[in-house]
């Protein structure tokens, strides 16, 4: 069992912004290294935030005090105040974070390794990771997805076409099977039965049983070419995949697995958020240098916002509920 600890470095950190005051969105920019703050009222970019090389996700720690920005090129996190937008810190010597996942009870931060073929486990005290087990799996891991319960992860493997299965407590590989074309994105449905997985290489959302074991496909949902990014819309029912080929974004209910409906999602469509009351979704437009704004009742895009290059994630402290 390998087990580090890993170097901080400390920035300060400005006063609290008024509670009344909206929170901004956070859209990282890949290419440029950096993160947008956005202001969502005036829908203008307030700065951008230099992180490290290739950003490629975010992720909000459960306890919603850090917004943290994952640099596989770097190896380190750059944490930012979800409010007040300021660099809190950054973890260095986490090797090559892809993808970046917290267990819902916070004893486990988990990272993919998306060009070095592994995934890392590391215990977390609320504050820095120690690294607890490297784990080989197959070619080029891409997203991740823990159980309500804190104890199974489930990783696509882009390249290897395949779905690997970890129980945590024992940071053990327990099963892998095989997916459609180019697996990315995954979600679980909040009664951990049902895992939704997004094929980038093909045309859909495939979904596994996953209530009793080794995942078990069941059904695959015609959404859109490049089916990639998934979230939830907070109702507990409803999720919205990104279709990054076709330019759309499809809601799916889960709880009948069918499509209901289908938004515009122009420019390569990433990843996204939905506003806490449910009434805007927020998209990269990866290919145009923008953050798309669209009406979820209308199903119409309000507003553009120019952002750096080639955004991906999205997301803003204000947000629905992620299941």
């Amino acid at each position: 069992m390998a087990v580090a600890v890993f170097g901080l470095q400390f920035f300060g950190v400005s006063a609290q912004a008024p509670a009344s005051a909206p929170a901004p969105v956070f859209v990282l920019n890949s290419l440029d290294g950096t993160v947008s703050v956005i202001d969502p009222v005036s829908w203008t970019e307030k700065k951008r935030i230099p992180t490290g090389k290739e950003p490629h996700h975010l992720y909000m720690t459960p306890d919603e005090k850090s917004v943290i920005v994952a640099n596989a090129l770097s190896d380190s996190l750059t944490f930012i105040d979800p409010r007040t937008a300021e660099v809190q810190r950054t973890v260095t010597g986490i090797l090559d974070p892809y993808q970046l996942r917290f267990s819902p009870d916070m004893k486990w931060f988990v990272t993919v390794a998306n060009r070095l073929n592994h995934v890392d486990i590391y215990r977390w005290d609320g504050h820095k990771p120690t690294l607890v087990k490297r784990i080989a799996t197959g070619k080029t891991p891409s997203h991740l997805w823990i159980d309500s319960k804190s104890t199974t992860l489930w990783a696509s493997m882009q390249d290897s076409n395949e779905l690997v299965t970890i129980d945590l407590a024992t940071q053990t590989l327990k099963s892998r099977v095989p997916t459609g074309t180019m697996p990315a994105d995954v979600f679980g449905t909040p009664d951990d039965k049902t895992l939704l997985v997004g094929l980038t290489g093909g045309e859909g959302v495939e979904v596994y049983d996953v209530g009793s074991g080794t995942p078990r496909l069941v059904k695959t949902i015609s959404t859109g070419k490049g089916a990639h990014a998934f979230r939830a819309l907070g109702d507990r029912k409803h999720v919205l995949v990104s279709n990054r080929v076709a330019n759309t974004v499809s809601q799916i209910d889960y709880t009948s697995m069918q499509v209901v409906a289908e938004f515009p999602g122009p420019s390569g469509p990433d990843c996204m958020d939905v506003s806490k009351d449910g009434k805007t979704l927020l998209l990269a437009s990866r290919w145009a240098k923008k953050l798309t704004v669209i009406d979820i009742p209308s199903r119409k895009v309000v507003r553009q916002v120019s952002v750096g290059k080639s955004p991906h994630g999205v997301w803003t402290l204000d947000h629905a509920g992620r299941n």
